[in-house]
């Protein structure tokens, strides 16, 4: 290797290894780790200890960065999710890009800037931390609640202009309106080309890929990278941006059962790239760059948290939600985004703006995401303190929250022969049965049962949560991995839990973790469990039983014939 090709692998591990250790330090301090990529660039380049330089790999790897982020924006964007409230969220979207772009620009005005560097600024603080947002409160488990399905439409419909920003700005600097026009237009209709492509192949190919891809989770990971990667060298052959065809391809998949398990297998790579870029943003600029404006950022971060909370906060309560959705709704969306810094970067790529309005976003952003994510994690210990001084404002006839997708549900891990026998047995005792599988060979039979299905896989936080297994009155699990049985009974501590183990130590850990009944042994034992069940609508019939197949179970009584597997087992 030459002496430049191993200075520039020296710089790219550095950077990965300062980045590896800033994440571990802002997951410690529950801090978003968009804030630990940028501050990498900050420490390890010119600003900071000024050892590592943007040289061509990372340049290369962070464009890859800018494109996957918006893949994730991408598969995130499920639009059935907020299909019932589409109207209130695009009434508050709508409103929120007006007046926060009008607050934002005026902000700046009076803080000296002129009027074309305002109206960037406005157009780069307009836009929620989508990632951000949607992370906390998956942690909170927020995500089915009124005010977090309003809030994740919002972003939805943020995104979708966020992305006609970027293909504005990647028009670049023209002098000729005609020309701008022209680009414009030619811009919006190739996106438009792309996007009918993306939808039908979300109709007609990629289902049929994607299941035949499920069997074989590596397949699977080669086939999402694949499909973003076709959309990036898509985007870049008609000459648009890389984001836009990354954007397009996420959307394609997100309408998808198995976007969620994709997602999750994409994570780490993503996350990878993705890293790189943000650090990258600080790799571009000097002290006196980041730091020429450091009194206006901090002047507008603080002015602008205060007055978008009266915008956005007007703006829930004239869709009338309630006093507390609006609250709850609101401190979501007062941070400084990611994609502020973003737009600045690429506004100073095209020569729009100079370095030093970037490192205004920057260090805005810098400002406001830490400080936001305490105040969503204890949004409702806030909404306490203040809630005699807003109940006047309390109302009768507000939006209601519509059931959460499964509700009153048991949630069944693995599917086969015997968890089917289950599930005819608990559809007499809840409202529904939903099954988590992530095995391909039966998406398209549990796709057409009357179950519910999520195609992924149980150890997946996102699969959990969008089985709602928190709120699930029953939850039995075929899955022989103690660590996936552990999550799902600590996630349900008021369910009914029946799980697997293959070994009296893993039993007794499942025990003490909460669970009701451990099957130990080969595959989960048919008339034991159908017979518990059956019990399940007489409380003390089902409580007599329990205890006394806990007793066995512990005791390690032998089982007869009768009491042999009936079905497959899963590896999930």
């Amino acid at each position: 290797m030459s002496l430049g090709g191993i200075a520039l692998a020296t710089d790219f591990a550095l950077l990965i290894v300062a980045a590896t250790v800033l994440s571990y330090a802002a997951r410690l301090t529950k801090q978003p780790t968009i804030v630990a990529y940028v501050l990498t660039g900050v420490v390890v380049g010119p600003i900071g200890l000024g050892i590592v330089a943007e040289d061509q790999l990372i340049e290369i790897v962070s464009e890859l960065g800018l494109g996957f982020l918006l893949f994730l924006l991408g598969i995130e964007m499920r639009f059935d999710d907020i299909r019932e409230i589409v109207r209130p969220v695009g009434a508050i979207a709508v409103g929120q890009a007006i007046l926060q772009a009008i607050a934002s620009t005026a902000v700046a005005l009076l803080l000296g800037f002129t009027v074309f560097q305002s109206l960037m600024i406005a157009l780069a603080t307009t836009f929620g931390a989508t990632p951000i947002i949607v992370k906390v409160l998956g942690d909170k488990d927020d995500l089915k609640t009124l005010y977090g399905k309003t809030d994740v439409g919002i972003l939805i419909f943020q995104d979708i202009y966020l992305v006609m920003a970027l293909a504005i700005l990647s028009v670049g600097a023209v002098d000729d309106l005609g020309e701008i026009a022209f680009s414009i237009g030619r811009v919006f209709v190739l996106m438009g080309a792309i996007g009918v492509v993306a939808y039908l192949a979300s109709r007609y190919f990629l289902p049929a890929l994607l299941r035949a891809s499920a069997a074989n989770k590596s397949t699977l990971f080669t086939v999402g990278i694949a499909w973003a990667f076709l959309f990036i060298f898509a985007a870049e052959t008609l000459e648009l941006s890389v984001e836009i065809g990354a954007f397009l391809a996420g959307l394609a998949l997100a309408q998808l059962p198995y976007s969620t398990e994709l997602k999750e297998r994409m994570r780490p790579a993503t996350n990878f790239f993705i890293a790189v870029f943000f650090a990258s943003i600080a790799l571009q600029m000097e002290v006196d760059q980041l730091l020429v404006y450091w009194q206006e950022a901090l002047v507008a971060a603080v002015v602008l948290i205060v007055v978008n909370f009266f915008i956005v906060f007007g703006l829930f309560y004239s869709q009338r939600f309630d006093v507390e959705t609006s609250f709850l709704g609101t401190i979501s969306m007062l941070q400084v985004s990611e994609f502020s810094l973003v737009l600045g970067a690429l506004a100073v790529d095209q020569g729009f703006v100079e370095e030093g309005i970037l490192g205004f976003l920057s260090l805005m952003a810098l400002i406001t995401m830490p400080i936001s994510t305490y105040y969503v994690l204890y949004n409702r210990r806030i909404y306490a303190a203040v809630e005699p001084y807003l109940q006047r404002l309390e109302r009768e006839d507000t939006v209601q929250a519509q059931p959460v997708e499964f509700e009153d549900h048991a949630v069944i891990v693995g599917y086969s022969r015997l968890t089917a026998e289950l599930a005819d047995v608990l559809e007499n005792a809840v409202e529904e049965v939903v099954f988590v599988e992530d095995r391909a060979e039966y998406v398209e039979e549990l796709g057409d049962a009357e179950y519910g299905f999520i195609f992924g896989n149980a150890r997946h936080g996102d699969v959990r949560q969008e089985a709602n297994v928190s709120g699930a009155d029953v939850v039995v699990s075929a899955a022989e991995r103690t660590d996936v049985n552990l999550r799902l009974v600590e996630d349900a501590p008021d369910a009914l839990t029946i799980v697997a183990a293959t070994t009296d130590e893993e039993a007794s850990l499942l025990y003490e973790h909460g669970a009701d009944y451990v099957v130990e042994g080969r595959g989960l034992v048919a008339e034991e469990l159908v017979e518990l069940l059956e019990r399940l609508d007489d409380p003390d019939a089902f409580e007599r039983r329990l205890a006394s197949l806990n007793d066995r179970a512990r005791n390690g009584s032998p089982r007869t014939a009768a009491d042999a597997p009936t079905g497959g087992e899963t590896d999930v």
